[in-house]
């Protein structure tokens, strides 16, 4: 069964950062992607969300406003994995 988009808008892209806010329904997902920068995550919802990688999949329970930092090259598909919607800021760093 296919699952719905995740609906990323981004509010900056200059030469320094991309700022990326990201919205997703439950069970939504943003698809495989692979990280060309260093990134944060600052979550605006407090949940879980399911990472899909090569590896496997793990959960990860996280807090509105707690961020958390992953380098580039990380490649995997992000999904809510709540029964509420989910919405997270991404910024990468050029």
């Amino acid at each position: 069964m296919a699952r719905p988009s995740a609906v990323p808008t981004v509010q900056i892209d200059d030469a320094r950062v991309i700022v990326t806010e990201w919205r997703f329904t439950p069970g939504a997902e943003t698809g495989w992607h692979r990280h060309a920068h260093d990134y944060i995550v600052v979550p605006m919802t407090s949940g879980d969300l399911l990472a899909e990688t090569v590896d496997g999949e793990s959960r990860a329970t996280l807090t509105a406003g707690v961020s958390y930092t992953r380098p580039a090259g990380v490649e995997h598909n992000i999904v809510n994995a709540n029964d509420h919607e989910f919405v997270f800021v991404e910024i990468e760093l050029k």
